[in-house]
């Protein structure tokens, strides 16, 4: 009898009790709650940039629009420096894109001093275009609101697959859909985005150990 059940404890160790692991994980994986995707394969930032140093395809992108009048949103981009950026630039694959217009590049290497002299800036991203691409670019997110002078005070989350990531349940927005987060309000990018961006690194975290115990079995 000590026989038999040292056995089947054995074979419980080697086979039961691994399966059932793994089910246990599927199971959190799958009931997971994931950033709602609110608009599917949006145009690439690859497409617009002729120097090809950025692309949304394989990254966790937060995306801006620097527009015309650079220095009407510098408060707002240091706020998505300081509570958005810091957090989370040390992740892999993890990135920030602002895009502006061609002809503002001079006001663009002073707004990047300014952010350098306290920032490390290898995931910082800037992107020059011509004003008709910037425009389809951001048209392909199909928001509610138009780019003003090439500018929004919105920054957006584009996850690996180039999808334009949000909430659908915003208690904000009658519909509930929140397609882009306001930079220059600390609250939201606090109490909005910085925990969205937490659920789409999970998002992918959960994915990559589900592979790895797929291919265990």
């Amino acid at each position: 009898m000590k026989y038999i059940t040292k056995k089947r404890v054995v074979l419980f160790l080697l086979f039961i009790f691994p399966l059932f692991f793994y089910l246990i994980l599927s199971s959190g994986i799958n009931n997971f709650a994931k950033l709602p995707i609110i608009t599917k394969n949006i145009s690439d930032v690859s497409l617009i940039d002729e120097s090809n140093s950025a692309k949304f395809a394989g990254n966790i992108s937060i995306v801006c629009f620097l527009g015309e009048d650079i220095e009407t949103i510098k408060g707002a981009i240091f706020n998505l420096n300081q509570k958005i950026y810091k957090p989370f630039y040390g992740f892999k694959n993890f990135q920030i894109i602002a895009i502006y217009p061609e002809d503002k590049k001079e006001e663009v290497k002073v707004l990047k001093s300014e952010i350098g002299a306290f920032t490390d800036m290898v995931k910082w991203k800037f992107v020059s275009s011509s004003k008709p691409a910037i425009n389809a670019l951001y048209e392909s997110f199909k928001t509610t609101e138009n780019l003003n002078n090439l500018q929004t005070s919105k920054a957006f989350i584009i996850d690996k697959e180039v999808n334009l990531r949000g909430r659908t349940d915003d208690e904000d927005f009658k519909d509930g859909k929140l397609f882009g987060y306001d930079m220059s309000s600390v609250a939201i990018l606090n109490n909005k985005m910085k925990d969205d961006v937490k659920v789409l690194l999970a998002e992918y975290r959960l994915a990559l150990k589900k592979n790895d115990a797929d291919r265990e079995i």
